[in-house]
């Protein structure tokens, strides 16, 4: 993956995916004299757990049969004062379906050893919790 990352002044950045042309623009937290007005780069962080895990799921879990349509991910991302860091991130995953206790595992397994959760940094405290929905 390559990108442009532009910063457009008033605490906004724009980074723009090279090869498909998305662009995801960020800006400051209110605290840091920004409008919160969209994700902060930290946001983007936190989400990007969230989506790692349903990702890993769906893709690990097509060849065994498990779909993971409609399942969200409900996170909430603090930050630490000093020094100025993100500090916990909680998760509650809640996957709508059926599945057998083998997949369950599979699935729970498979979201916390996802590529962005094998990438945070230890002291980051993380909290998954995983509902399943019939």
């Amino acid at each position: 993956m390559t990108s442009t990352i532009t910063y457009l002044g008033d605490y906004k950045i724009m980074s723009r995916h090279d090869k498909s042309g998305a662009e995801i623009t960020t800006c400051a937290p209110l605290r840091e004299g920004g409008t919160s007005e969209m994700f902060s780069p930290s946001d983007v962080f936190g989400i990007s757990f969230g989506q790692s895990m349903l990702m890993a799921i769906a893709v690990l879990g097509k060849a065994r049969g498990i779909d993971i349509s409609g399942a969200t991910c409900h996170l909430k991302k603090c930050t630490f004062p000093e020094p100025k860091r993100i500090g916990t991130i909680f998760c509650i995953v809640r996957i709508p379906g059926d599945f057998t206790a083998e997949q369950k595992q599979f699935i729970e397994e498979t979201a916390l050893n996802c590529p962005v959760a094998l990438s945070i940094h230890p002291s980051v405290q993380r909290t998954v919790m995983f509902e399943f929905n019939s």
